[in-house]
């Protein structure tokens, strides 16, 4: 495979920066336009990348324009994903996918009706990290998964982000914003999810900037931003996840899932890397396989020191999947479980009930080490 499809993004915020800066790592797709409804903003970024700025009119009307990429934020992402694809382009999106499971389907049966490609992030669970985790499980390290905990927990988005107001309201939350990196993982480790349950509250209904430039501003929160559910998955697994954006500090582990032979401690499903534990019954450490996954060698600096960061090898994966007419990992059936999974964790938080997903999906295919080589440019 040797050719390169043509990459547009409709959304120009921080995000855009990640895409923008790591794509040129990868084959198979090359960034060549974007846009965002300020004008200035897609200016700034074209000037800063060296692409070309269009409207987004435009940039859906582009002949080398053959992927979107939605970097919107999520109350749009449904409207924008659905233009791109009645304009005959395939989709890539930021999380989330969509708000609901309605559109999801609709955006599947518009992406069947022209022939296109739907694929979403997060695309972390394709990490050195995550896959060597995947690695363990499928070659029966762990034995059969039979539970779990996963904890992301923290004071909230304010005090760091300058225009923090979209995590408190309907589509953020941090099941939302920041449940696709866990759940995803959990799907791509365990399989789907069948039912779930939750209960969910508010307990500081206004916030306040500290960040600047508007520090001092009060916001309005209009999602729950703490969340408690357990998830049972079809292989009979139950697994905890706590989400909160209310904890000053705490002492969890991200994820460990519980096997029938041994439990497995993985790592921030925020990041591509970190260390993946295997531990005995009575605390002894098991030795891990070699595993010099690319994808989780640490490439860029951070607050916490040098970290692997691989964003936009979900979309990477989808554009040579595309040309080699094969199956994408960051899959819209994938993502659409995921959205389904976290919907349900929302209403059932509401209404105290048991939810029963109606989607389904396989699990993404392992990305190995020679897979996943083969993404990055030599």
């Amino acid at each position: 495979m040797t050719g390169k499809l043509g990459v547009g993004i409709i959304g120009c915020g921080n995000i855009s920066t990640s895409y923008l800066g790591l794509a040129p790592m990868f084959r198979g797709f090359e960034i060549r336009a974007c846009a965002d409804i300020n004008a200035q903003a897609a200016q700034a970024r074209a000037d800063e990348y060296g692409i070309r700025a269009e409207t987004v009119d435009g940039l859906l009307a582009a002949d080398d324009i053959d992927i979107i990429v939605n970097l919107t934020v999520p109350a749009v992402h449904y409207e924008v994903s659905a233009k791109a694809l009645d304009a005959g382009k395939h989709v890539y999106s930021e999380k989330p996918f969509v708000l609901s499971v309605e559109e999801g389907r609709d955006l599947a049966a518009r992406a069947e009706k022209h022939g296109l490609r739907v694929g979403s992030a997060p695309d972390t669970f394709l990490g050195g990290a995550h896959q060597l985790a995947r690695h363990l499980v499928d070659h029966g390290d762990v034995g059969r998964i039979i539970g779990g905990t996963c904890h992301v927990l923290s004071p909230g988005m304010e005090h760091w982000h300058p225009n923090p107001d979209f995590f408190f309201k309907p589509g953020g939350g941090p099941v939302l914003d920041l449940g696709p990196y866990y759940i995803s993982n959990l799907v791509q480790l365990i399989g789907r999810v069948r039912r779930v349950v939750a209960m969910s509250s508010i307990p500081t209904p206004e916030r306040k900037i500290t960040s600047k430039p508007r520090h001092g501003e009060m916001i309005s929160v209009e999602t729950p931003t703490t969340i408690h559910a357990v998830l049972e998955f079809a292989n009979g697994a139950l697994v905890t996840l706590g989400a909160s954006w209310d904890v000053k500090a705490h002492g969890h582990r991200p994820m460990e899932l519980y096997g029938t032979e041994a439990s497995l401690i993985v790592p921030d499903p925020n990041f591509f890397g970190g260390e993946v534990q295997l531990i005995a019954q009575g605390g002894a450490t098991k030795d891990l396989p070699d595993w010099s996954h690319p994808l989780g060698v640490p490439n860029q600096q951070h607050g916490q020191g040098m970290m692997a960061n691989y964003r936009t090898v979900g979309l990477a994966d989808m554009a040579i999947a595309i040309m080699e007419n094969r199956a994408h990992r960051c899959s819209l059936d994938f993502a659409l479980h995921v959205v389904d999974v976290m919907t349900a964790i929302l209403h059932s938080g509401a209404d105290g009930q048991f939810k029963t997903l109606t989607t389904s999906c396989a699990q993404p295919d392992p990305l190995g080490v020679v897979e996943a080589a083969a993404l990055l440019q030599n």
